[in-house]
C-alpha cells in the first residue's frame, strides 16, 4: 500500500530502547523481500556495534540502514570497512539547545556515512523519534546548509504540514511515521497518498 502511494523507501525499526517493535526479524525480512525492485527497504536501529549492524542487515537482506542512536566514529569506520555496500544514514535528533552538538556530529561523521536524517526528541518519554512531534525547522534548515551530505527531514510530518516543511527546510527527502496513521494506529491509505502528493508539490517548488 505504501509503495502504491509512492513512497521510495520503507523503514522498519528493530532493536529499540524505547518503542515496541511492530514486527520480528523474520516478518521484516519477508516484507523487505516483497518490495518492488524500484523501492528500498531500510533497517532503522539503535544498534551501535558495526558487527551487529552488518549482521542484522545481512539477515534481513537490506542494503540501507538508519542508525538512530549514538555510535562511535570508530564503529562507523569499521562498518565502512566490513560492509562497504551499505547505504548508511545517521540520525540528528533535535532537542532544545543542541544545534552546535549536531553541527559537530555532521563534521565528525560525514566521511563515514551517506547522509543524515533529523528527528525530534520527546523530553517526556526520552524517545528520539516516532514522537509525532515537530521540532524547530530553523535548526534543520541550518543543518541542511551545513552538511556536505543529503539531509532528510523527519519529526511530526503529516499531509497537512509536509509541504511547508519542505519549503522551509529544503531537505533532500522527508520521512513520516505516525503522521499517516489512522486513530487505530495503522497506516492510512488516504493519508499516505496525500502525504506523497503534498511532498511532491513541495519539492517541485524548490527545484
Amino acid at each position: 500500500m505504501l509503495c502504491a502511494a509512492g513512497f521510495d523507501w520503507l523503514g522498519i525499526p528493530l532493536r529499540l530502547p524505547v518503542h515496541t517493535e511492530d514486527v520480528n526479524d523474520d516478518e521484516a525480512k519477508t516484507i523487505f523481500s516483497g518490495l518492488p525492485g524500484t523501492r528500498a527497504g531500510i533497517l532503522i536501529t539503535y544498534l551501535d556495534r558495526s558487527a551487529e549492524i552488518a549482521a542484522l542487515c545481512r539477515k534481513l537482506g537490506v542494503k540501507h540502514v538508519q542508525l538512530h542512536g549514538a555510535i562511535a566514529r570508530e564503529e562507523l569506520q569499521r562498518l565502512r570497512q566490513t560492509a562497504a555496500d551499505l547505504f548508511v544514514l545517521k540520525s540528528l535528533v533535535v532537542r532544545s539547545g543542541n544545534e552546535s552538538h549536531l553541527a559537530r556530529t555532521i563534521d565528525q561523521l560525514s566521511p563515514w556515512v551517506d547522509g543524515f536524517i533529523t528527528d525530534t526528541f520527546d523530553p517526556r518519554t526520552g524517545a528520539e523519534g516516532a514522537t509525532g512531534m515537530t521540532h524547530d525547522w530553523d535548526t534543520s534548515r541550518h543543518l541542511v546548509d551545513l552538511s556536505p551530505l543529503p539531509v532528510i527531514l523527519a519529526g511530526g510530518l503529516t499531509p497537512q504540514n509536509v509541504r511547508s516543511a519542505i519549503l522551509h527546510v529544503r531537505p533532500a527527502g522527508v520521512d513520516t511515521h505516525t503522521g499517516i496513521e489512522a486513530p487505530d494506529g495503522r497506516k492510512s491509505q488516504a493519508a499516505a497518498a496525500r502525504f506523497v502528493r503534498e511532498a511532491r508539490k513541495g519539492f517541485g517548488e524548490i527545484i
